[in-house]
């Protein structure tokens, strides 16, 4: 999401007008399914966040290199500066997140610009991949997407111009097993893929993923699977493709593509933002092979797997919301272990949560635990008239999180605070603990 875009900002008064009537009329395609046991021994805390203020870091991402450094991108630079483009902004941490430094990725000359949707992934070797995307606010267009890679833990950078097209958006990168890096992105004419099989030094474009909808999520499994979420709103919310609402499945590198229905039921509109704010639609493949898919509707929160590699697909209710639920987002790590993040509520009752969930072999519900909810820094100053109070807002369309290799798990969140002059983003550290299992009815 980039600050100009229109998709949440945010008409809240008629969304919430909107909620208040359709609330009680949900749709009864998910009735009946039961919400998981949760064990009443399984706790979840976060510590206070680890504040950075720096530049602008909206809808940051975070990835853990082997080396245990910590690295964040974010956007939002550009518009503080008054740019219409910027260098693209990355930070890393040495000790676990308790500082951090600004990374030098590059000049403009290099290619290393970016203003708007970025993504991280760090593949086996160490090699550290960062995906941009350049968005033009006076047209709410983007118009280009650049890869960089660095093999020295981000000492030195080489970039790749991978498309230059009018509306170009939200690109992904994961790597596989193998060292393949894929990405996505879309163009209003559906899903583009490109790969690379030399740690970055070329790169090439395959056929499309999809010829309709748009680029809401990217995943590689333990044997090199890759799964696309494809979506009907593409080119920043532009374009929106009536009925496109799938998870394509390569087996092959990403060559040809298997495409499946979304599991479950969803809330769609022109934009994303009725009844329920959408635009990235999770994935994930946990170490076993399994495929998980989290998504939020009327009904609360929901988490589907399959273990046929997208084909068939086991659904269950992770939480049911008071308040509407909304941009989720989801990390796999061990066989069966997750965790999520998402939104719920506006203005004096919005809210941000993180879980923990456990999923086994058979066909049982999660265990899911919850932490009690928190509140990033983050907030929308009304430009008409600035000196009214700010709104909470959640600065992006995720809360990214990641497993670390200790173990731990942690929450990146950005810092938007125009009232108080704080920008930058907080990382919040997740604590788990374990008693003996009991499961509760």
């Amino acid at each position: 999401m980039n600050l100009k875009k229109t998709r949440l900002p945010l008409q809240l008064g008629a969304i919430i007008l909107y909620l208040v009537v359709v609330t009680g009329c949900r749709r009864s395609g998910d009735v009946g399914r039961a919400a998981p046991e949760k064990a009443s021994s399984w706790t979840l805390s976060m510590a206070a966040p680890i504040d950075h203020l720096d530049a602008l870091a909206r809808e940051p991402m975070i990835v853990e290199h082997s080396d245990g450094t910590l690295f964040v991108s974010g956007y939002g630079a550009a518009f503080m500066s008054g740019k219409d483009t910027d260098e693209a902004t990355l930070w890393k941490s040495r000790d676990g997140g308790m500082s951090w430094s600004r990374v030098n990725v590059g000049t403009k000359a290099d290619g290393a610009v970016g203003n708007s949707d970025v993504d991280l992934a760090v593949a086996s070797d160490g090699t550290l991949y960062f995906a941009t995307l350049v968005f033009d606010p006076k047209v709410n267009e983007g118009k280009q997407i650049s890869i960089g890679v660095s093999d020295d833990v981000g000492a030195t950078w080489k970039w790749t111009l991978l498309s230059k097209t009018r509306f170009d958006d939200r690109p992904w990168v994961k790597v596989a097993p193998d060292g393949t890096a894929h990405v996505i992105w879309n163009d209003g004419h559906g899903v583009c893929h490109a790969v690379s099989q030399d740690g970055g030094l070329t790169w090439t474009e395959r056929a499309r993923v999809h010829p309709l909808g748009g680029s809401s999520h990217l995943a590689v499994g333990p044997k090199g699977e890759v799964a696309v979420r494809v979506v009907p709103i593409s080119a920043a919310g532009s374009k929106y493709d009536e009925g496109v609402d799938l998870i394509a499945v390569s087996i092959d590198g990403g060559i040809t593509w298997r495409e499946e229905a979304a599991p479950g039921y969803r809330e769609w509109s022109p934009g994303g933002n009725f009844p329920v704010p959408r635009w990235v639609e999770p994935l994930a493949w946990d170490a076993r092979g399994a495929l998980y898919s989290l998504w939020t509707n009327l009904k609360g929160v929901w988490l589907a797997r399959s273990i046929d590699q997208g084909a068939t697909w086991t659904m269950w209710r992770l939480a049911e919301s008071p308040e509407v639920a909304y941009y989720p987002y989801l990390v796999a790590g061990v066989a069966g272990e997750l965790a999520a993040t998402w939104f719920s509520g506006w203005t004096k009752t919005w809210q941000a949560h993180a879980a923990r969930i456990d999923v086994g072999e058979g066909g049982a519900p999660p265990r899911v635990v919850e932490s009690s909810p928190f509140k990033p820094d983050s907030w929308q100053q009304n430009r008409i008239w600035p000196e009214d109070p700010q709104t909470p807002d959640p600065a992006g369309e995720y809360l990214a999180l990641s497993f670390l290799q200790n173990g731990g798990l942690v929450v990146v969140s950005p810092i938007q605070n125009m009232r108080e002059k704080h920008f930058g983003f907080s990382l919040w550290k997740v604590d788990e603990r374990r008693g003996e299992l009991q499961r509760t009815k």
